[in-house]
């Protein structure tokens, strides 16, 4: 099992909802295991958010969920990650506090090149933006 801290458009109702994503390719259920946030910026795409880490920024809320490993090549595939091609986003580790526990955990960031002259998501919610636009 893994886990996987979402932020966007993976989260439960958005357009890419990691539920719907499983269900999709017949993967087990993933499981909500809370919220909880990584220190960053978040910039809006239109239609997606894309977030940087910056332990000197403001928290990105999100979702932990634990997953069945075979549901990450899934992701991988909604956020454009492949082996030896750079994209907008990148897959990476990050500790996030879940209910006084740490938990290790899959997120997509998105590469520094990527937010240029993009504008940035104050708040750190993606869902509360959106609806607010």
């Amino acid at each position: 099992m893994k886990y996987v801290f979402v932020y966007g458009t993976l989260r439960a109702g958005e357009i890419n909802d990691i539920n719907l994503a499983a269900a999709r390719h017949a993967i087990r259920q993933p499981r909500l295991v809370g919220q909880s946030s990584v220190a960053g910026r978040l910039f809006d795409f239109g239609r997606y958010p894309g977030m940087i880490a910056d332990t000197q920024a403001a928290p990105v809320f999100g979702d932990v969920y634990e997953i069945d490993e075979a549901l990450v090549p899934v992701l991988d595939e909604i956020e454009e990650v492949y082996p030896g091609v750079e994209g907008q986003f990148v897959s990476r580790q990050v500790s996030v506090e879940v209910q006084g526990e740490q938990i290790e955990c899959l997120y997509y960031p998105i590469t520094h090149r990527a937010s240029e002259g993009l504008p940035q998501i104050d708040g750190g919610d993606w869902i509360a933006h959106r609806l607010a636009r």
